[in-house]
């Protein structure tokens, strides 16, 4: 799997998406579409670098502002910008339950510590299931 392609700038694991799995999978697609509220054709995505930014089954028809920053500055990953961290990867607090957008900022610092293959086999999982159903450890 090409992980670098499959990676958004903000450092989301697309390939760890369900919005992805459900590019083949049809089941998961309408599974999907019953939940968010969607129909079956829009509760898909291929992986943000793919769709250029524009996640139509979670209301972007423009590119995101991460997208757009660093198509414009022709990076690939927000953590080699000056700028890193900025606003633009400010967690949404909107839906912070059902999507990734908390992990970005780690997912960045892993990849720049571990690198992207590294990361992608070894982190981004764990990264991912921790966010969702881990319990604060003290």
């Amino acid at each position: 799997m090409d992980y670098k392609m499959m990676t958004a700038p903000c450092g989301i694991d697309c390939f760890n998406c369900a919005l992805y799995a459900a590019e083949t999978n049809e089941k998961l697609r309408v599974t999907i579409a019953e939940r968010m509220g969607i129909s079956p054709e829009l509760a898909r995505c291929g992986g943000c670098r793919q769709e250029k930014g524009k996640i139509t089954a979670v209301g972007l028809s423009a590119p995101c502002k991460v997208f757009s920053c660093i198509s414009a500055k022709g990076l690939d990953l927000c953590c080699e910008c000056s700028d890193f961290p900025c606003d633009n990867l400010h967690p949404y607090a909107d839906k912070a339950d059902s999507r990734p957008h908390n992990t970005k900022v780690f997912n960045l610092c892993l990849i720049k510590k571990m690198g992207w293959e590294k990361w992608a086999t070894e982190k981004a999982k764990s990264v991912r299931n921790t966010y969702f159903k881990g319990e604060l450890t003290l």
